[in-house]
C-alpha cells in the first residue's frame, strides 16, 4: 500500500526509483499500481516525473 500523505509518497517513490527501479513503468508494474494515478497524485502537489533523472521533481 502506498503512503497517503503526498510528501511521504513523493519520498517513498523517489527512493524506490533511485534504489530499485530503472523506470516509473518498472516500479508501477512491480507494485501493481497505475502510473497515471500516481502521477496525478503527485501532480496535485506540484511534482512531475522526469524520465531523464528517473524521479519526480
Amino acid at each position: 500500500m502506498l503512503p497517503r500523505d503526498p510528501m511521504i509518497l513523493l519520498s517513498y517513490v523517489n527512493t524506490k526509483l533511485r534504489d530499485d527501479y530503472a523506470s516509473l513503468d518498472d516500479l508501477c508494474d512491480s507494485l501493481d499500481i497505475d502510473a497515471g494515478d500516481l502521477c496525478g497524485r503527485l501532480a496535485r502537489v506540484g511534482y512531475a516525473y522526469n524520465h531523464t533523472n528517473n524521479r519526480f521533481q
